[in-house]
């Protein structure tokens, strides 16, 4: 009997998802890493640029999936709890129509963006590329990802069987990225690279689909909701399209100015830097993704003093580890880039380094938040807000570009989130899930975790600067000192605080595998 029959343990499923989720992110920042690498030597620079500008673009594109997937990941979060398998298929056959619908949305708009892709690259392309092939076959793979199955990841992702797809995931591009390297070394076409790209997202899809239907064979795309539901349904999904056109946006716009304005290889340049943030992010998020069906659980059923305690305790938790990767950033950022690409010209100066390091600690505590609102399905409540913080990000782009390069585009897209973005997050935080006086509880040992911060950053920089390491030994000596210098400094300052006993009760859970998000902590 599948996994759909027996009762939802969001505690095992929050753990199981944590631990294959950094495996896979783990092997998602080393072999794409060495990946880059090998486009860099054995292609050459442009061909990094032009990647992230396909992948900023269909990003575009998928705007017509409308936040489909959150909204119905989120209305099955009840009937899962309740087993109520009607209703799940039901919404499993919804979702497979809607999916249907937005890849046939997807392939149309990109056929008619195709013809103007040539304007967004301000410099010459790389000697025999066509980019309107190479357009084509990226838009292949975008379109297949959305026809082939993938109604399946709603099954799992409600059942916080996140798991299933890091498995399958980190299979099928294991061969993947086999099969480009041969390539890339033997034959340097980056055509036949994009082509086995392509097969590998139809790959994913359909061992992603055959998995879940083991795990849970009574669950067919089958019978309908009721009208009124479905309309709860679609207002849930107009309410998300504005933050998914804010999300993509202050994502993808970034990439598309510097293509547009300052070429392919400042581009390339920048995504390089850009990898390691994100690379960071996809591991360190993968404590908040994995408990993200358990929050919701918790908000429906806790009361709001008791979430909010678990709120106050993922800060402090997340800021810690922010902290110590700002730190590194900081200190090991450039020793690293100039091991990895080896010369000073495809490297930027130390304030992008700088911009980057302070946009990932406030990346990092906004995702959070953003978290607990996806959780407690707010969307309606926070429909303007990234849309408004795009727009500013994209004016301020646009201007900042004509002064400053590289470094307007950085500090447009900081000011926009620092200034706009999260005071309007957590307004909307504090008067729905929250009571509103307790904004500034929240916001007082926040601010303390950023004074924190600073003082780390500047104590580790100092010692850093004073040794002197070089090669991989600075790489290695500057990490050790950021991670001693963060215990050290957030142990002192808060080791009496309530937030700081909850995150050791609940590592210690963790290590134990017995994590629960909504045990209290005495």
């Amino acid at each position: 009997m599948g996994e759909c029959g027996m009762k939802f343990d969001r505690t095992k499923n929050a753990l199981r998802n944590i631990i294959f989720g950094l495996l896979q992110r783990i092997y998602q920042l080393i072999v794409p890493f060495a990946m880059r690498t090998a486009m860099i030597y054995w292609l050459g620079v442009e061909y990094l640029g032009l990647d992230g500008l396909f992948i900023s673009v269909l990003s575009v594109l998928n705007l017509a999936e409308l936040g489909v997937g959150s909204a119905m990941v989120y209305s099955m979060y009840k009937p899962v709890a309740e087993d109520d398998r009607t209703t799940i298929c039901a919404l499993m056959k919804l979702y497979k129509i809607y999916y249907r619908v937005i890849g046939l949305v997807v392939l149309v708009g990109g056929l008619i963006l195709c013809p103007f892709i040539p304007k967004l690259i301000s410099d010459e392309l790389p000697a025999g590329m066509n980019v309107y092939i190479l357009f084509l076959l990226n838009l292949g793979a975008t379109v297949l990802s959305y026809w082939l199955f993938a109604y399946k990841n709603s099954i799992l992702q409600a059942y916080q069987r996140a798991d299933v797809v890091s498995k399958v995931t980190m299979v099928v591009n294991t061969i993947r990225y086999a099969a480009q390297f041969v390539i890339l070394f033997f034959q340097h076409d980056y055509y036949m690279y994009l082509i086995v790209t392509l097969v590998s997202q139809a790959g994913i899809n359909i061992a992603t689909a055959v998995v879940a239907e083991k795990i849970y064979p009574h669950l067919k795309p089958e019978g309908s909701i009721p009208d009124e539901q479905k309309k709860v349904i679609n207002g849930r999904i107009r309410d998300l399209f504005t933050s998914k056109i804010g999300s993509v946006i202050v994502n993808s716009v970034d990439t598309i100015v510097v293509s547009a304005f300052l070429g392919l290889t400042v581009l390339a340049v920048y995504q390089n830097y850009y990898y390691i943030i994100t690379a960071l992010l996809s591991i360190v998020n993968i404590l908040i993704f994995s408990c993200i069906s358990g929050i919701g659980n918790s908000i429906i059923t806790e009361t709001k003093e008791k979430n909010f305690a678990d709120l106050k305790t993922f800060t402090f938790i997340i800021s810690g580890m922010a902290c110590f990767c700002t730190t590194c950033l900081l200190t090991i950022y450039q020793p690293f880039m100039k091991l990895w690409v080896k010369k000073e010209e495809l490297m930027f100066a130390y304030p992008a380094v700088i911009c980057f390091s302070v946009y990932f600690f406030i990346v990092e505590v906004n995702t959070l938040l953003n978290a607990y609102k996806d959780a407690a399905g707010i969307w309606h409540e926070d429909r303007f807000r990234p849309l408004v913080t795009a727009i500013v990000n994209l004016c301020l782009n646009l201007i900042m570009v004509q002064f400053w390069g590289i470094y307007g585009i950085l500090l447009s897209t900081v000011l926009s989130m620092l200034l706009v973005g999260m005071p309007w997050l957590l307004k909307n935080l504090f008067s729905t899930i929250f009571e509103k006086q307790m904004l500034g509880q929240y916001l007082i040992p926040l601010g303390k975790y950023i004074g924190a911060t600073g003082a780390v950053v500047v104590v580790s920089i100092c010692i850093c600067t004073l040794l002197r390491p070089s090669g991989i030994a600075a790489i290695v000596v500057n990490a050790l000192i950021s991670g001693g210098i963060t215990l050290i400094v957030f142990y002192l300052l808060f080791r009496k605080s309530e937030e700081f006993k909850r995150a050791i009760g609940i590592i210690d859970r963790v290590t134990r595998g017995k994590f629960k998000l909504n045990k209290r902590i005495k």
